[in-house]
């Protein structure tokens, strides 16, 4: 427990804390929600904060916490979701283009570089025109917009490694490619990318809102805070914490995210050795009579 503790203490308790936060209430979020987050009451519609609807009711009277919980739940869903995908298919096609190399190599990041080329969102909005809205197609168009960027990172990240020493190594002991490939290059760059990738799930959030926002992610009734946004704008004046609320909760995420991934890449690089700890390792040099 100190160790871990420990970890997130250099990584940034701050961010652990709100994540750690958001995670927890999106996996609990069936067994936290006080009201069913889909259950209309016309009769009780826009109501203030109550001890019935602690944070009130929407313009068609369902409980504004039960949707923030489960919008939660919703958007991290999908932010997991894509990311994994993203990862495993940019991750292998980076890692066997940079270990190959040559032709492969350059047809395999020209398709990469042409993804690149293009707008994300552009990308997601052309898959979703096909494929048309909802939820999963939503993940899905997300997954084919975010794969470039990662296979372009793990490629860097193996090509960088793939003469170094100890692999060239491996390539006269012998070893198969398969071995090299998965047991030393992977994750190396696997290493490389969860950095990048926990940065890039604030951007990833925001982006599941503003196709929720323009109608083309998440349908109604599914609780999603960019759903949940532009359902309330009719009622600003009237309701405006239903506006307030939701994006609040989207600020507070992107700025987890992105504190998190900040303290991720401030843990991996190197540190100083201060005074102390060099005091401590001569000490323990002497003890051992290397010195």
């Amino acid at each position: 427990m100190s160790t871990l503790f420990r970890i997130a203490r250099r990584i940034g308790l701050p961010a652990v804390f709100l994540i750690g936060f958001f995670v927890f209430v999106g996996a609990t979020a069936p067994w936290i929600v006080p009201h069913d987050p889909t259950s209309q009451d016309l009769m009780a519609s826009n109501e203030s904060f109550s001890l019935e609807h602690p944070l009130g009711t929407d313009h068609l009277g369902r409980d504004t916490m039960s949707r923030l919980i489960m919008g939660a739940r919703t958007t991290l869903v999908a932010v997991a979701t894509v990311i994994l995908f993203a990862m495993c298919v940019g991750g292998l096609i980076g890692t066997l283009s940079g270990y190959v190399g040559g032709l492969v190599d350059e047809a395999l990041m020209r398709f990469v570089d042409f993804g690149l080329s293009v707008p994300s969102m552009i990308v997601a909005l052309a898959v979703i025109g096909v494929f048309g809205p909802g939820y999963w197609n939503m993940i899905l168009a997300l997954t084919i917009a975010w794969v470039p960027s990662y296979a372009r990172l793990s490629r860097a990240t193996v090509a960088a490694t793939v003469h170094q020493p100890h692999i060239e190594s491996l390539w006269v002991l012998g070893a198969s490619h398969p071995r090299i490939i998965f047991r030393h290059l992977a994750p190396t760059a696997l290493s490389a990318i969860l950095v990048y990738a926990s940065a890039d799930a604030g951007v990833l959030a925001l982006t599941i809102a503003t196709l929720s926002f323009l109608g083309l992610g998440v349908q109604p009734p599914m609780a999603e805070w960019g759903q949940m946004l532009v359902d309330a704008l009719p009622y600003l004046e009237e309701s405006p914490r239903q506006v307030i609320l939701p994006g609040l909760a989207l600020t507070i995420m992107v700025i987890g995210f992105n504190l998190l991934g900040e303290g991720l890449a401030l843990y991996r690089a190197p540190r100083a050795i201060g005074a102390k700890a060099l005091e401590r390792r001569r000490q323990l040099l002497l003890r051992e009579g290397e010195i």
